[in-house]
């Protein structure tokens, strides 16, 4: 059997002997490749540039876990040192929760919907409903995406209390993910299911139950804790999913933090280079003094600190040569705004929403920039917190419900209506909904729900409304009823009325 020669010692033996034939052979390879139309993927191709590329086929559980800890507690690193990783969490949480998503339950009948809501009112708008009896049910929603935006994820704990002691025994317990215990690393085959880094899973890979510690991991005060397992239908985990089979969640801005360091460290390095070029100090040398003999020039007392202002008069024959710091004032603020785009693109937000710098912003432009941020936050809302958190909650809602006596049913579907969102321009934004209702593009339910309000609300507010109007007599302009041609007219004989008495 014949052997074959390898093509790549073939090429190297003509490039070190005949290097003119050699390069010749290249290029009609290259050209043969063109011709051809196999190139292949530029990604995939191995050479000089992707020479330092290392990527791994390795599974989102396996790149979380090894990365997990060191992410999150450089995340919260920033956002407690770095005004802008903190203005990005904290937009994040406003925008997305802002005063709360609040729920609207569809009950068969009014009064028993009446009685839910009554019900959901008195528990979600007092301190009862939280475990540490600081927040109530909103502040916790704000509290868990503020956790979720800045360590990546966040775990709520169900906790009922004694029946006899509260109206409405239930309590949400806002932990954060360090209560996971990732020491827990367990087979339990002939269980049927395993415990992966503290979440424990049944034979169908589902999760079944997550080991928590009995305290934070990092509080110095603990001396000893240990973990216990705490049923999954006990726990809400609420992080974003970005690959299928993912368990655990990563900050929001874990592609921006070593921007976000190094633009740290770059603003240090500027505000030291303007402090040293204010430090600018006169040196005389005045060569008339002649050098007296027996006199030491190590007597002399020089100059060892630069200040501004300052006119030093050196002795014969000593001379300081001075470093002109560069000045970087004229490049300073392009770079700074490209590294902020490039973190704000991080975050999934926008430029102006990072750094609230409207310089040359218009209507045009501040909305495509507030429309682009507006679908990130509606992904965070409709696809993690509402069904992570949201509905969840409101299924522990409705279990005490029944047994207080509130709900006959736990079977009680719910919609959740967002907070609105503040419009740059409400002349025009306004017009463009109401011609969009007139239109038929859209419902005037869906567009009130669209400004944070309930429908049903609204209509009852509206009846009310009109009641007041029809009893004491008036018709103000707020009043859908109101007809200013009509109204013109009236005015206008009224004062042809007047002139004539």
């Amino acid at each position: 059997m014949k052997k074959k020669i390898n093509p790549n010692l073939f090429d190297r033996a003509i490039n070190a002997f005949f290097p003119e034939w050699g390069f010749r052979r290249m290029q009609y390879k290259q050209a043969l490749g063109v011709l051809s139309g196999n190139r292949g993927y530029e990604g995939a191709s191995k050479g000089r540039r992707t020479s330092g590329w290392i990527a791994q086929s390795t599974s989102a559980n396996s790149e979380i876990h090894t990365a997990l800890t060191f992410l999150r507690n450089r995340s919260r690193d920033l956002v407690r040192n770095n005004p802008y990783a903190k203005r990005a969490v904290k937009e994040i949480a406003n925008n997305v929760v802002g005063t709360g998503i609040v729920p609207n339950p569809m009950a068969d009948s009014k009064a028993q919907q009446k009685k839910l809501k009554n019900a959901w009112k008195a528990w979600a708008d007092s301190t009862m409903c939280d475990y540490d009896g600081h927040l109530n049910f909103y502040g916790l929603m704000y509290l868990v995406m503020r956790t979720v935006a800045e360590s990546g994820e966040c775990i709520v704990r169900k906790r009922i209390t004694d029946v006899k002691s509260s109206p409405f025994p239930l309590q949400l317990q806002v932990l954060e993910p360090d209560f996971i215990d990732t020491t827990k690393w367990q087979d339990r085959t002939e269980l049927g299911g395993y415990i992966y880094y503290g979440v424990e899973f049944n034979k169908e890979n589902k999760i079944v139950a997550y080991w928590l510690w009995d305290n934070h991991p990092g509080d110095n005060m603990q001396k000893s804790i240990q973990s216990n397992r705490i049923p999954a239908d006990e726990i809400i985990h609420v992080f974003e999913k970005e690959r299928p089979g993912q368990f655990r969640g990563v900050p929001f801005g874990h592609s921006s933090m070593l921007r976000l360091k190094d633009f740290d460290e770059y603003e240090d390095a500027q505000l030291i280079r303007q402090k040293i070029a204010q430090c600018f100090t006169v040196f005389v040398t005045d060569s008339s003094i002649q050098p007296v003999a027996g006199v030491s020039d190590d007597d002399d007392d020089l100059l060892e600190r630069v200040e501004p202002g300052i006119i030093e008069r050196l002795p014969p024959g000593k001379s300081v040569t001075m470093a002109t710091p560069p000045d970087a004032g004229q490049s300073y603020d392009p770079y700074t705004k490209g590294v902020l785009r490039g973190i704000a693109c991080g975050f999934g937000m926008d430029y102006v929403t990072l750094t609230g710098d409207l310089t040359g912003v218009n209507f045009s432009s501040g909305r495509m920039g507030w429309l682009m941020f507006h679908r990130n936050v509606q992904v965070w809302q409709w696809n993690m917190l509402i069904p992570m958190f949201c509905d969840k909650t409101w299924l522990w809602f409705m279990q005490i419900a029944v047994i207080t006596g509130n709900a006959k049913s736990q079977l009680v579907p719910v919609r959740w209506t967002p907070p609105r969102r503040e419009m740059i321009d409400p002349t025009k934004e306004i017009s463009a909904q109401v011609d969009a209702i007139r239109g038929g593009l859209q419902s005037w339910q869906e567009t009130i729900r669209e400004n944070g309000l309930n429908p049903e609300e609204v209509i009852d507010e509206m009846i009310a409304d009109k009641k007041m109007f029809d009893e004491s007599g008036l018709q103000p302009e707020c009043d859908p009823r109101f007809d200013p041609k009509k109204q013109g007219n009236v005015d206008k004989s009224k004062e042809k009325t007047d002139a004539a008495v």
